[in-house]
């Protein structure tokens, strides 16, 4: 189970400020999804890090498993970045703080370059590079194709000449007559250096119908990462590479030193569930409930009897469908669970933590028990049943979040509602944009707790980590 990992950035960037640090960094992005970027940027993580040298990875877009095998890699916390879920300003100053503890920072982009949420690319990895000032590795999936590689390259080149595109790495190539051909045209028609080519490797990142297994789930994860890192010394210009880094254009240690206040109030305990069911995690939003004053206890719904001790409770997304037999299997915990929830327990739940708390899951015709807080049942289909970025509006009392407040978040779920008696006005928040429990409407609540589909970000929605600790110091004092 990967460690929850904490740092004095303050005194860090003050150390770093002092010796006039500035780290290099570089955006590694791709023609597609599926292009090969985490093949590369793991790779590389891995392979610096192997070389001694203290990499800062970063995620584009709101994704748990990729920023997994990046830690993995670098053996220290992932950080997200994600221009549509935070501001300009609360982007630049995430990725200040934590950027500047090491030696590099790499950013892996997510879907192609230039993909957005609209024609003109708006929230895409291109506009995420240009806002640091970094450079671009361009990763190439070589398929059953040679110069109209260049082609390609030549076009993301010219697209927008904001976007500084160092260098291209080359992936699936079948022969090294085909790598020559590709790396000749690319070089003499686009003009920019091919410094690495994969070949057909095997399938380190095993898929299901989420995407990429987890880290924590890979049984041979180490054996993995270690194999992407031979991969990279093998394959890859690391020299060249790093020849084309630069620092960011971020004032790394000026930001970073403007960090949060302490926390004010008692401190409290609050309990993460994180186990093979319940593991997407923001590293910054354990990191904002530490700042607000909470000491995180780890949780594990699989096989521990019962909740302990706590004051309360984040369940975030993950595969309880997976682990649906464990989960049921654990009855003791399920009560216990229950029971503090009915005695008032402040509890936030997202996705898998929302089907968590349901009446149960249907799987394959048999059903599984869950926690029974709220009377549902879901189901799993075989097509994502929402997928995509999230705004809502809180319209409805909930533990949390102020009447009118805007949040934005995201949504990606194979899972549906089977039967529910309630009614879509009793939900707290309204979808202006996405899908939601039912109706165009999120937002589950029972006494202290609020359950929903929609995943949120702290940088995103700060007000998220104070509220939720500012109800556990509250049922703290009852208690």
């Amino acid at each position: 189970m990967p460690a929850i990992y904490f740092y004095d950035w303050k005194r860090i960037v003050c150390v770093m400020h002092a010796l006039s640090i500035q780290p290099k960094g570089l955006v590694i992005a791709g023609l597609s999804g599926g292009a090969g970027k985490s093949v590369a940027a793991v790779g590389l993580v891995a392979a610096l890090s192997r070389r001694g040298m203290r990499v800062t990875p970063f995620k584009k877009g709101p994704d748990y498993i990729d920023a997994g095998w990046l830690s993995g890699a670098a053996s220290s916390p992932c950080y997200n970045l994600d221009p549509y879920l935070m501001s300009s300003e609360a982007l630049l100053e995430n990725f200040s703080r934590h950027g500047g503890s090491g030696e590099m920072v790499l950013v892996e982009g997510n879907r192609g370059l230039y993909d957005g949420v609209d024609p003109e690319g708006t929230y895409s990895t291109a506009g995420l590079a240009v806002q640091l000032g970094l450079p671009v590795l361009l990763v190439v999936n070589c398929t059953k194709t040679t110069r109209t590689v260049a082609a390609m390259v030549l076009g993301c080149k010219n697209l927008d000449p904001a976007v500084d595109i160092r260098g291209v790495v080359l992936n699936q190539v079948g022969t090294a007559r085909h790598e020559k051909l590709v790396r000749e045209a690319v070089e003499r028609y686009a003009g920019v250096p091919v410094l690495g080519a994969f070949p057909r490797l095997p399938d380190v990142f095993p898929q299901r119908h989420l995407g990429v297994t987890p880290c924590a789930e890979h049984g041979e994860a180490r054996e993995a990462i270690a194999a992407l890192a031979e991969a990279a010394e093998r394959y890859l210009d690391i020299d060249g590479i790093l020849a084309l880094t630069r620092p960011s254009s971020v004032a790394m240690s000026e930001m970073a030193a403007a960090s949060r206040p302490p926390a004010v109030g008692a401190p409290v305990r609050i309990g993460v569930i994180r186990d093979a069911a319940f593991q997407f995690y923001y590293q910054e939003n354990l990191e904002a409930l530490a700042g607000e004053g909470a000491e995180l206890v780890e949780i594990n719904s699989l096989v521990d009897a019962e909740v302990p001790e706590i004051d309360g409770l984040y369940i975030g997304g993950g595969f309880p469908e997976t682990n649906a037999r464990y989960l049921a299997a654990n009855g003791s915990f399920r009560r216990s669970l229950k029971d503090r929830i009915e005695a008032g327990l402040p509890v936030y739940a997202e996705c898998g933590g929302l089907i968590y708390l349901g009446e149960a899951m249907v799987l394959d015709g048999e059903e599984f028990p869950l926690v029974g807080v709220f009377p549902v049942r879901y189901g799993l289909e075989k097509r994502p049943q929402a997928h995509g970025y999230t705004t809502l509006k809180v319209d409805g009392d909930n533990p949390f979040y102020a009447v009118g407040t805007e949040i934005r978040g995201h949504e990606f779920r194979y899972s549906r509602v089977l039967d529910w008696p309630g009614r879509g006005e009793e939900l707290a928040l309204a979808m202006t944009r996405g899908v939601g429990f039912v109706g165009g409407r999120d937002g589950l609540v029972y006494k202290n707790v609020l359950a929903l589909y929609t995943h949120i970000h702290a940088v995103g929605v700060p007000q998220w980590a104070g509220a939720l600790v500012a109800r556990a110091r509250e049922w703290r004092r009852r208690v």
